[in-house]
């Protein structure tokens, strides 16, 4: 792929083709470059990439293997998260405040993680995704305001997660909760988790091989039309 400084900026119904994610490699970038415009963002996802780096000078494309996705009904909820639900400490929304949420999950720490990928043309490209309808944010809140959330985008019948905060404890568990029992009421295939991480697994989230993934995802997509 040619340098963002010489790709055309793609609008949403516009396409571009990426290498073949099959001979990719399994834990390093696919390839560099482009931008983060709605078309390029739209033909990366649905071809099995994502962009995941730390530098607004420089785009890595990555198609990991193994991949992480959770299907909706596999939601695993400890009896101790029921207990805490029940309690009705938390309650929920979509969208009310996608520009926070996406500007909370940059800045704030997690253990074992020193700074963000999410680069300030990341959150730019993603609230332009949010205002043509396809990045979509999942909240949670308490009696002190906002405690966690988090936000990816919508395509076809997948829900491509990007990131999530917590400002309360288990706040981002509730977000992720939140999220799969709105996939489940929805319709949706199945949530793309990215890198498989304890805390994602520990929900119900599995690795696939890439070539699963990508036959769920062609057969998740099949409905939306991309030109």
């Amino acid at each position: 792929m040619r340098s963002r400084n010489d790709f055309p900026y793609l609008s949403v119904d516009e396409y571009i083709k990426f290498p073949d994610p099959l001979s990719a490699p399994k834990d390093l970038p696919a390839c560099h470059g482009a931008n983060l415009s709605p078309g390029v963002l739209i033909s990366a996802y649905s071809q099995g990439f994502f962009p995941w780096t730390a530098c607004d000078d420089y785009i890595d494309w990555w198609s990991p293997d193994p991949r992480c996705v959770i299907y909706p009904n596999d939601i695993h909820i400890s009896s101790s998260m029921k207990k805490l639900i029940k309690k009705g400490i938390f309650s929920y929304a979509i969208d009310q405040h996608f520009e926070t949420v996406i500007k909370l999950a940059a800045s704030v720490a997690r253990e074992g993680q020193d700074g963000t990928w999410i680069t300030k043309n990341m959150i730019d490209a993603y609230i332009e995704m949010h205002r043509l309808g396809f990045a979509h944010s999942f909240e949670v809140y308490d009696d002190r305001g906002l405690a966690g959330g988090l936000y990816g985008l919508s395509i076809g019948s997948v829900f491509f997660g990007e990131s999530m905060f917590s400002l309360r404890p288990n706040a981002s568990k509730a977000a992720f909760i939140f999220l799969n029992k709105f996939a489940q009421d929805n319709g949706f295939a199945f949530v793309d988790c990215q890198m498989p991480t304890e805390h994602l697994l520990s929900l119900g989230a599995k690795p696939v091989s890439r070539k699963e993934y990508m036959q769920i995802l062609e057969k998740a997509l099949c409905s939306e039309k991309i030109t």
